[in-house]
């Protein structure tokens, strides 16, 4: 038997409102010994609390009997006053009454042991806590509606019937069944491997929107790169001096444009250095702009190519600073001292990311858990299409690992290994 936990699930230090969370098959009882009675389920009921003869606070008690409760086991909350004090009492007087503190991601990982909720939308409740942009929270709720099992139960489905095929002609060799009965499932693998590659080519969208996108300034020094950060965060972030050079490190900024999250970074001026600090700093920008989403390359009246011109792809924004002091080459020309072109910049940007983050179906990857499970159901789904014209047991084998493979993401069969790191990241009270 479970034991029965409790955690704040509110955050700690003063508030008007603290929720105190238990679950497990003592909860009942230690709601009893606390208020004196059990409410109805699901009916909000205003108790005075009590323990070792002590009153610890007025509150309103919360009943969920099992199975219909977030867990599936009993649950119960307690809507405290949010005082230091008021909370540490109930929490004491909880451990005196037999329960234990949660673990990380305890009350979540009993909601998916009890069949509440498959892996995938146990992530999705990490994710929508922590989401901070709207793009963060829609998917977060997609997923936890149901989303991606939807997309993985199509690449299943595919699967199985593959299967059935190969498994028939292996299990009944002696029975009335047609010839190669196993080829033909050539053509359903072909279609599952296509849907799989096409969903592996689109994995960085969803792990992008969940992530942040990654948008790089990079330029020549003296270029405006920092100036042109500061204003597109709308605050002092990066120190800006007319001696070149004075970025050496790559400074980040959190922002969320058009609705996604976005993490922007300011970097040194590309240039050849002896300054062993700056040539440190030249370094990380290479680095950076490599990784990079989308590279803004920044550019000052005067200014030549230099070495920022090789990190930059066709799709990348060529931004012109400075626009006051004159115009200069093709691409979208700005002005951080009088505001000119900073919303035709800012109207680019969300253009783009709209089009890089944005689509009509629900992306089938949002962790890289996701993505090396499908890497490993395609690698399998190939291997048993080459084997089916060979021998239909290996290819077996093969559409057995690939459907292994694919019930890991949803959780679908033993995955003991991953539950661990996947729960670890969950608040305390989750």
């Amino acid at each position: 038997m479970n034991a029965t936990i409790f955690a704040l699930a509110t955050p700690p230090g003063r508030g008007a409102v603290a929720v105190v969370r238990l679950s497990g098959p003592e909860s009942g009882r230690a709601v009893l010994a606390l208020a004196g009675v059990l409410p109805a389920a699901r009916v909000a009921t205003l108790r005075t609390l009590r323990h070792g003869g002590a009153r610890l606070d007025q509150a309103l008690i919360l009943w969920f009997p099992a199975p219909a409760s977030y867990t599936g086991e009993d649950v119960a909350e307690l809507h405290l006053h949010g005082g230091r004090a008021v909370v540490e009492g109930v929490l004491g007087a909880l451990s005196d009454l037999g329960l234990r503190p949660a673990e990380p991601g305890e009350f979540t990982r009993r909601a998916f042991e009890n069949g509440r909720m498959d892996l995938a939308q146990a992530e999705a409740v990490a994710d929508l806590i922590d989401a901070e942009s709207a793009a963060q929270a829609r998917q977060a709720l997609g997923q936890l509606d149901g989303a991606l099992r939807a997309v993985y139960a199509g690449f299943r489905a595919d699967l199985l019937r593959a299967l059935a095929l190969v498994e028939a002609e292996i299990d009944f060799p002696d029975e009335d069944v047609p010839d190669g009965l196993a080829r033909t499932a050539g053509p359903i693998l072909d279609r599952l491997a296509g849907d799989l590659r096409r969903a592996l080519a689109d994995a960085g969208r969803g792990e992008r929107v969940r992530e942040g996108y990654r948008i790089v300034l990079i330029g020549e020094t003296n270029a405006g790169k920092s100036s042109l950060f500061n204003a597109l965060v709308a605050r002092e972030a990066a120190i800006v001096t007319a001696i070149p050079g004075t970025t050496r490190d790559v400074l980040d900024a959190q922002l969320v444009l058009d609705g996604y999250a976005v993490t922007l970074s300011d970097t040194a001026g590309l240039r050849e250095s002896d300054d062993p600090i700056e040539a440190e700093g030249v370094r990380r920008a290479r680095a950076r702009a490599a990784a990079a989403d989308l590279r803004l390359w920044v550019r000052a009246p005067g200014d030549p190519e230099g070495d920022a011109a090789e990190f930059v792809r066709p799709d990348d924004l060529v931004v012109w600073t400075k626009a006051d002091l004159g115009a200069e080459g093709e691409g979208l020309r700005v002005s951080t001292i009088t505001g000119e072109g900073m919303d035709a910049l800012h109207a680019a940007l969300s253009e783009r990311l709209r089009g890089d983050l944005s689509g009509a179906d629900f992306p089938a990857v949002t962790r890289a858990r996701h993505r090396l499970r499908l890497t490993e159901a395609l690698d399998a789904v190939e291997s048993g299409r080459r084997a089916l014209f060979l021998a239909p047991e290996m290819a077996g084998e093969d559409l057995r690992r690939a459907a292994t493979a694919l019930a890991q993401v949803t959780g679908e069969i033993g995955v003991e290994d991953v539950l661990g790191e996947v729960f670890a990241s969950f608040c305390i009270g989750k």
